[in-house]
């Protein structure tokens, strides 16, 4: 298929560091690719891809400061994409609801993946107004704030098989926290489920600028303790031995997970998690198999020792069977000729 993926351009596609859409994008890029098929890439243009790139801007919009509108980039990339789409069978968005208007007025199929959280009220009037454009969700529960949507698929995220994989001979010692420190990610109850179990805690994250007065107020505070070992932001070569060598993955969230892909980098490395039962968490963690969904710190507490009774190797093994970048391109490619075989007939019908 001649298939175009449309990536947000604030970062890189694979992104430097943090971004778990653009990485998700090259992903899934990549591995059509390799399936063989013909696949364009609009993202900005220090991307990294073996399909053919059409850069949208010179570099990552986080990442240029010169850039003081980041919608006229869009803007003009979004044209771009529409002068062309004749050249494709599928056109898959990852911009949200931003393609709708212009695209929903053509005849190329189009659909668009939605990759961040759906329950905002003003998110209610633009899928009641766009409720025949085809999406995606990245997990059932995301779903449940828009009924009205057309939701294609629930596809879940995948990671190449051999991108992270467990470290031989490392001995975990530590519980890890890995991704961004926000309010909703709740590193505080990681940090105190560290000092109560008395173990270990090694944060690996980023700071984006609309948090620094959080990290700075609360989380930075709670470093002094001497079991906790702040990192920063890591890369994917650095994650294997950071989550190869940690008994657990700590995701004490407290908002509706829309996916969360440090828990499947985890399984990636045989590292189960413990996450609270927000969003996605139940559908992503295989109870008592790669980890343990809980409700309340008490349960995050006891749920701690329980970590070294799963096998490391049955938390790859499961990783491969539910989240690799070649089942997910695969549930994408399905997709992608149900909506070209029901746009040829759309188009035909219209003709007669």
């Amino acid at each position: 298929m001649r298939i175009a993926q449309i990536a947000p351009l604030t970062e890189a596609v694979p992104p430097k560091l943090y971004g778990g859409t653009e990485r998700i994008v090259s992903y899934l890029t990549e591995e059509l690719v390799e399936m063989g098929h013909e696949v364009t890439l609009f993202a900005s243009g220090d991307s990294v891809t073996k399909a053919r790139l059409a850069p949208g801007c010179r570099k990552a919009l986080r990442l240029d400061p010169s850039v003081r509108d980041p919608n006229a980039p869009l803007t003009l990339m979004l044209e771009q994409v529409y002068r062309r789409r004749h050249e494709f069978d599928l056109l898959h968005f990852h911009l949200d609801y931003l393609p709708f208007p212009l695209f929903s007025r053509q005849s190329v199929p189009f659909v668009t993946t939605l990759h961040g959280r759906l329950d905002l009220p003003e998110l209610q009037p633009v899928f009641d107004t766009f409720n025949e454009v085809p999406v995606v969700s990245i997990s059932d529960n995301q779903r449940l704030p828009l009924p009205q949507a057309n939701f294609a698929r629930t596809i879940y995220h995948g990671l190449p098989e051999r991108l992270l994989a467990p470290r031989p001979g490392v001995a975990p010692s530590y519980l890890a926290f890995l991704g961004r420190i926000a309010p909703e990610k709740r590193c505080d109850r990681a940090i105190e489920i560290a000092i109560a179990t008395n173990t270990p805690l090694k944060i690996a994250a980023k700071v984006d600028r609309v948090d620094v007065d959080y990290f700075e107020t609360k989380i930075k505070p709670m470093l002094a303790h001497p079991l906790i070992e702040f990192i920063g932001e890591i890369d994917e070569t650095q994650k294997p031995d950071f989550l190869s060598g940690a008994i657990g993955l700590l995701t004490p969230i407290d908002w509706p997970e829309p996916f969360g892909l440090v828990m499947i980098e985890a399984m990636a490395c045989g590292t189960p998690v413990i996450a609270f039962r927000h969003g996605s968490v139940p559908e992503v963690i295989d109870e008592g198999v790669t980890g343990f969904a809980v409700d309340s710190m008490a349960e995050a507490i006891a749920a701690v020792g329980r970590l070294k009774t799963l096998p490391r190797a049955a938390v790859r093994a499961r990783f491969e069977q539910r989240y690799t970048a070649r089942r997910m391109a695969q549930d994408y490619v399905a997709l992608y000729e149900e909506l070209a075989r029901r746009g040829t007939s759309s188009l035909l019908a219209a003709a007669e």
